[in-house]
């Protein structure tokens, strides 16, 4: 776990520096400079381009982490990424070309009040190409074990261009429609530098001639592609759903809770950069025992830091929303629970995902995705008509817990692995009794004004459970890689 450890480290520093980043844009700059009717459009438009993307993709980007550390020589690794590179373009050329067709399609899913977005479909089609050429040259340099730069353009270049855009919004620099158009160049310009530094790594001899297990390569791409496919659709079809119903304010009011919830799931993002490669390497090797070590570290390493977030977080909402200039964006607590709820369970779960994905028996993620599609589009659906935005996230909730208790059993039922210990458990308790002591209680400050008196709860709520948290969690020795960072760092500075 050094490795993993080391560059999740860097990871989860740059992923939280870019949650600050984007946390300052998603509740100051974009309510304040941009308006939610705008900020509703940015969203309509990132979330379709993230519909579109895995299909442009065509799964290669999960491919070349499955299959590269297969490859034993140059001539057979070249063959495959020349085949990576090519086979996206089978998509992305005839989507363009008959874009027209899914503009008029895009045109009728939403309401009469919501047609202004008619401007700016095409930049979901550049978007979701950019991405999807981005996240292939990513995973070119994830195999590499190479994930800090790649992750810094992943998670903080974009917010980075939005905070910068915003300004300029608000300084008249740049009108609000530019917004999004600059915006779309950055998706476009991320791509091209991301190549750069692939290309760094490992320059390939680019050949017409196919590897030798271009089949396989094909059937799993097809089988990732579908999946990947109803992946997305269960992220962002409730930001997409919205607009056919409500106003884009609405899509902007659920999406800063939505963000708020999701803040939790940092440490797995940047965790998961190294442990896919990882997995998929010690099982092209059949290393089972070095599999089930990643499987019980990477649950309760994710389990401590997310715990603490989602009580950071969800401890804090209220005072938070608060804070937000416009009324409409208050009462998305209880989405944020649940947001947050559904991004701690998977995050218990570890390398889950990889595990499956990257072994002999990756074709079950094609009905698991395909079925999380079905089940989060039709309780959508019905949750929406009953509770509204609550219920969007509920229906989210509902199926992550579904799906990833059975993603639980069937990596039992074929590796015989559990990513639970006992200390899994304990910490659970922690967690629980920590949440349900600080959730309904505050502090009430009379200082000089409202505002203040805000932050003051906020502050120091989270300080006091951040240090009952970390000191229960270094005397219990919850994770063994943590409580040696920690004692490393404490001993460094005696």
């Amino acid at each position: 776990m050094g490795i993993v450890i080391k560059q999740s480290f860097k990871n989860t520093i740059i992923i939280y520096l870019s949650f600050l980043v984007g946390g300052i844009n998603t509740i100051i700059f974009y309510p304040r400079f941009l308006e939610s009717e705008y900020y509703g459009i940015v969203t309509f438009v990132l979330s379709a381009s993230n519909l579109i993307m895995p299909l442009t993709a065509f799964g290669i980007q999960y491919t070349v982490v499955k299959f590269f550390s297969s490859y034993q020589d140059k001539v057979q690794k070249d063959r495959f990424l020349t085949l990576a590179l090519g086979l996206p373009f089978i998509i992305a050329l005839p989507i363009g070309y008959f874009w027209d067709y899914f503009h008029n399609w895009i045109m009728q899913s939403v309401t009469a009040e919501n047609k202004n977005v008619e401007q700016y479909t095409f930049y979901i089609y550049s978007i979701a190409v950019s991405c999807a050429f981005f996240e292939i040259f990513y995973s070119w340099a994830k195999v590499h074990l190479q994930t800090v730069f790649g992750n810094i353009l992943k998670e903080f270049w974009n917010r980075a261009v939005v905070m910068i855009l915003l300004i300029a919004v608000f300084t008249q620099t740049i009108t609000r429609p530019q917004f999004i158009e600059f915006l779309a160049i950055a998706y476009v310009l991320r791509s091209l530098i991301m190549m750069g530094y692939a290309f760094s790594i490992y320059m390939p001899s680019f050949s017409f001639k196919l590897p030798d297990n271009f089949k396989e390569i094909i059937r799993y791409s097809l089988y990732i592609i579908l999946a990947g496919s109803a992946g997305a659709i269960l992220l962002d079809i409730d930001k997409v759903m919205i607009p056919g119903r409500e106003t884009f304010e609405t899509a902007a009011y659920y999406t800063v809770a939505v963000f708020i919830g999701t803040f939790i799931e940092a440490p797995s993002r940047a965790m998961n950069q190294i442990l896919q490669p990882l997995t998929s390497k010690t099982l092209n090797e059949k290393n089972d025992k070095e599999v089930a070590v990643l499987y019980k570290k990477s649950s309760i390493n994710l389990l401590v830091i997310g715990g603490l977030f989602f009580l950071l977080v969800n401890c804090g909402v209220h005072e938070l929303f608060k804070l937000m200039p416009e009324k409409g964006y208050a009462g998305g607590e209880l989405v944020v629970l649940l947001i947050s709820l559904a991004k701690l369970y998977t995050m218990i779960l570890g390398n889950n995902g990889a595990i499956i994905s990257n072994s002999k028996f990756y074709r079950i993620t094609l009905p698991i995705g395909v079925g999380m599609a079905i089940m989060v589009y039709l309780l959508n659906r019905w949750l929406f008509t009953i509770y509204g935005t609550d219920g969007l996230a509920l229906a989210t909730l509902i199926t992550i817990f579904s799906f990833n208790t059975f993603k639980l059993f069937y990596v039992r039922a074929k590796f015989e692995i559990v990513p639970f210990t006992q200390k899994s458990w304990l910490m659970m308790s922690i967690i629980t009794g920590l949440f349900l002591a600080f959730y309904f209680w505050n502090f009430s400050f009379d200082v000089i004004n409202e505002t203040t008196s805000i932050l003051m709860n906020l502050l120091v709520k989270c300080a006091i459970i951040f240090i009952i948290y970390v000191v229960l969690i270094i005397r219990l020795q919850i994770s063994d890689e943590l409580t040696s960072m920690y004692n490393q760092f404490i001993g460094s500075n005696r």
